[in-house]
């Protein structure tokens, strides 16, 4: 690919890796369950989505440079995809959503998708 991918993916990894430590730290703290509601596989999953998605839509800037955007789009639907096929069934068992539930996989996805969506604007701005 090119320096900006491995750059993105460095950036990604660093950055959900401090933000895992600080939501474990959190829930230390708060003398909560620290590695339940799948955290571990949550953050795993949104780092290899994060990547996947910023590489793929690196790879086809040229060719589909003006549905870049849709791609972008679509990226978030197969995150969310991956939510409801992977995470929503385990989360669900007891026909409620914790307050933990929710933020093992909503924060790194959030944090992800910030850091996509600024890394995304910075080069596509460049593209020009």
């Amino acid at each position: 690919m090119s320096n900006l991918f491995i750059r993105f993916a460095i950036k990604a990894t660093v950055v959900l890796t401090v933000a895992f430590c600080i939501h474990v730290a959190v829930l230390n703290v708060f003398q909560l369950p620290l590695f339940e509601n799948k955290i571990v596989l949550s953050y795993v999953v949104n780092l290899l989505l994060v990547v996947i998605i910023f590489g793929l839509l690196y790879l086809s800037k040229k060719k589909f440079k003006d549905q870049l955007g849709f791609l972008f789009i679509a990226g978030s639907a197969l995150k969310f995809g991956v939510f409801f096929v992977v995470f929503y069934p385990f989360f669900k068992l007891d026909n409620h959503i914790s307050k933990l539930e929710f933020a093992a996989f909503f924060v790194p996805y959030g944090l992800g998708l910030i850091l996509e969506t600024i890394s995304l604007v910075k080069w596509l701005n460049k593209l020009d």
